[in-house]
């Protein structure tokens, strides 16, 4: 088994990090979300229905999916009981599994 990974796609502003904040609540997140833009990476202890982990990605500066692995990906990826959610995952879209969830957000008029 390997994480559960869901990644977030849409333009600057159209509510990922939103998303992101609320889901984290609904898992039990009790502190403030920021978005993790400059950090990359946030990881919030999570104890839903076999889930551990909560990890919050923002993939939007980085250029490589090298930089993505620099930061652990390869091994938060294969532990079941993280929760993924990655912004941006078009920028890394080589380490993006197969199976992942994935949400297209857009802006409406």
């Amino acid at each position: 088994m390997k994480a559960t990974v869901v990644a977030l796609q849409g333009e600057l502003g159209s509510g990922k990090t939103t998303f992101a904040q609320a889901f984290g609540k609904v898992m039990g997140v009790r502190e403030f979300m920021p978005s993790p833009t400059f950090v990359i990476m946030k990881v919030y202890d999570i104890d839903f229905h076999g889930f551990k982990k909560l990890i919050h990605i923002d993939a939007y500066r980085l250029e490589k999916e090298e930089e993505l692995l620099n930061l652990g990906w390869a091994k938060i990826a294969e532990e079941p009981e993280n929760l993924i959610l990655i912004e941006w995952p078009e920028n890394v879209e080589g380490l993006i599994p197969k199976d992942a969830k994935r949400i297209q957000f857009k802006h409406e008029r």
